[in-house]
């Protein structure tokens, strides 16, 4: 593999450190700007949103331009965002930092597919895009619990300090190694967009992508004040408690792979989807325990992101069906329902802190969870209907390059 690739594996690092790290942060952050805690947490939702929209739409916007130069754009305006949020002097210019932050995100990983299999060869792409996407997984592991402890001890604005050093370090990497002449694909223009938004069933998947999301992150946005507030952890533990969380969603993202090429799709959502609102609901009882607080969101983590695999493949399967010319925009719009869901999820989550309880937030995401589980079995009857349903091994659908590549990479995506 180039060494190239891995200049993008740090670049995924690092964001993915700069999107969830904030989880961690969360109490920090509110005592030290004198905000609410739901107020902290929307710093959650606004940077899903910055998400949201930079995908499909500075996607399309920035199609036609040499690929190399945006990435170097985009990880520019990363290092900017961080830094803004270093030197924010209150609240509000701390929301601005991480929409900001957001927007590059969002672009970031709808082109760095593209980057990555640009420098392989065909036999390899997948390969190249699983590397990349690795950076995500490796995030979780270990960027967002050091981040934690960075954040706890010397300062939230150190954290995205520090961050913006990784940021640094990965657009030199890039504007050394990445090479200027990639082939650039056609650009997926608004129109090809609004064609896929057009079709129903890809619609139900994205509803499907934002109630499994929205539900954990109801919950996941609050995690650390629930764990210092109710459980009772020092914020040192805060740290630790979030690495384990990190190490069991590396795992059950793996596994919701292989689940879902075992069970197929719908079947597999199914198991996930209900296990994770079993969870959500345990852990509204057990967060008051602190052993059996840990050992709940032990396995949490592997059901909160072992969906991504089966949805991604998922909406890739639909796609091949109903929108052969844009399957790779439908695979992006699901990346945008994903943070769709984080930012509905931390602010239903806000709402219920303010409302009820640190506690509630983990059963009312149990219910919007039940919700997802409900739309998957709906969608797949609607397969069933069809001669070749897309559920279950012994109707194995087609799936082209582009179908295997986005799942062998979803296989290690952690938003």
């Amino acid at each position: 593999m180039p060494i190239a690739l891995f200049a993008l594996t740090l670049s995924a690092f690092a964001i993915g450190t700069t999107e969830f790290v904030i989880v961690g942060l969360v109490p920090t952050i509110a005592q030290d700007l004198g905000v609410s805690l739901p107020s902290a947490g929307l710093l959650v939702s606004l940077y899903a949103v910055g998400v949201a929209i930079g995908a499909p739409v500075l996607t399309a916007l920035t199609g036609r331009f040499n690929r190399k130069w945006v990435l170097l754009g985009l990880m520019a305006l990363f290092i900017a965002g961080n830094l803004l949020a270093w030197r924010a002097p209150g609240y509000e210019s701390l929301i601005v930092a991480r929409v900001l932050t957001g927007l590059a995100h969002g672009v970031f990983f709808s082109i760095g597919s593209t980057i990555a299999t640009g420098l392989v060869g065909k036999d390899k792409e997948a390969r190249a895009i699983a590397i990349m996407f690795t950076g995500l997984t490796v995030a979780l592991v270990t960027g967002v619990p050091l981040g934690t402890w960075i954040g706890q001890h010397l300062g939230w604005r150190a954290t995205f300090l520090a961050v913006s050093g990784l940021g640094l370090l990965a657009l030199l990497g890039s504007a050394l190694l990445v090479p200027g002449n990639l082939e650039r694909a056609a650009p997926a223009g608004i129109t090809r967009q609004f064609r896929v938004l057009a079709q129903p069933r890809l619609l139900l998947v994205y509803a499907i992508t934002i109630l499994g999301y929205g539900g954990t992150f109801t919950a996941f946005t609050f995690l650390a004040p629930i764990l210092e507030n109710i459980s009772g952890f020092g914020s040192g533990a805060v740290s630790l408690i979030i690495l384990v969380y990190g190490a069991s969603v590396a795992v059950g993202n793996l596994y919701g792979g292989m689940l879902a090429d075992r069970l197929g799709a719908i079947r597999a959502l199914t198991w996930i989807f209900g296990g994770l609102a079993s969870l959500l609901l345990i852990f509204s009882v057990t967060a008051g325990h602190p052993i059996a607080a840990v050992l709940t969101i032990l396995v949490w983590g592997a059901f909160a992101f072992g969906n991504v695999p089966g949805l991604q493949v998922y909406v890739v399967q639909l796609a091949e069906r109903h929108v052969p010319e844009s399957v790779d925009v439908a695979s992006g719009l699901n990346i945008a329902a994903f943070n769709i869901g984080i930012a509905l999820g931390s602010v239903i989550g806000g709402r219920v802190v303010d409302a009820m309880s640190l506690t509630d937030t983990a059963w009312i995401g149990a219910l919007i969870v039940v919700l997802a589980l409900i739309a998957t079995r709906w969608s797949g009857a609607l397969d069933a209907r069809r001669s070749s349903p897309l559920d279950g091994p012994e109707h194995p659908p087609h799936m082209g390059n582009s179908a295997q590549t986005h799942h062998e990479s979803s296989n290690l995506l952690s938003d």
